[in-house]
């Protein structure tokens, strides 16, 4: 794991206004400036984005089924991985860019909504990265509607990211630099529920987040806090990442 010494800033007010929530692991596109986590001024998207159905909205997947037409290498079974699949790639969504597997997923996209992940730990730690990176764009309401479990805590993150403006190009960050995913965690696993921790790379050195994840639908989704949160306070850290396996260049 990271060393001992990490420190967190607190800032006052409702966690959803603060800066670091508002522009953390993949919500505003990790935007990162010289002087860390910033927020936007903007006063949130001048009108209420409507979510569209898609391949993930339907009630009518089997249980222990998969939506139609997802495929993907579930070989690996409950295995915990040492190291990250040999065909990953990278994908630039939005202004975040993200790993992708051919093998373990997104396999598939629809619109905002890139699904079809493996059912195992790799896929899980896929689904953390790339599910909470699509927040950021005008499409987050029909990605939340689709790949974050149902309840008060979706209703509580959709009202509270309905606030902030979305981005959808580099230029609309205002000139800001993009940090990258470095690694990930996968801390604890069944064949129905994942905790994975995502190692970020500022350009200033590194930081750390914890997403929950559930098996719903055929497929990996993200599980909100009772607060509407959907990762744990982005922690930095001081020292070279342990315990973490990397994604690769």
């Amino acid at each position: 794991m990271m060393r001992r010494r990490q420190r967190q800033a607190e800032e006052p007010g409702p966690y959803w206004k603060q800066r670091t929530w508002q522009l953390s692991a993949g919500f505003l596109g990790l935007v990162v400036l010289v002087g860390g986590f910033v927020a936007l001024t903007s006063p949130g998207d001048s009108a209420s984005p409507v979510a569209s159905r898609g391949p993930l909205s339907s009630s009518s997947v089997a249980p222990d089924g998969r939506p139609e037409g997802c495929r993907t290498d579930d070989t690996a079974g409950d295995a915990l991985p040492t190291k990250a699949p040999k065909d990953v790639s990278w994908r630039t969504l939005g202004i975040s860019r993200v790993p992708v597997s051919v093998s373990a997923g997104p396999t598939r996209a629809a619109g905002p909504v890139h699904w079809c992940y493996a059912h195992t730990p790799i896929g899980a730690a896929l689904a953390a990265t790339v599910i909470p990176s699509q927040m950021s764009g005008s499409g987050w309401k029909t990605v939340s509607r689709q790949q974050v479990v149902a309840g008060n805590g979706r209703d509580l993150f959709e009202f509270q990211r309905s606030t902030i403006q979305s981005i959808d190009s580099a230029d609309q960050a205002g000139g800001a630099s993009v940090g990258s995913y470095g690694g990930f965690s996968v801390t604890s696993y069944t064949s129905r529920a994942a905790n994975v921790s995502l190692l970020i790379n500022t350009g200033q050195g590194y930081a750390t987040t914890s997403i929950r994840l559930r098996w719903n639908g055929g497929d990996w989704k993200v599980v909100p806090g009772g607060d509407g949160s959907l990762h744990t306070p982005v922690t930095t850290a001081q020292g070279s990442p342990r315990g973490y396996i990397l994604w690769g260049a």
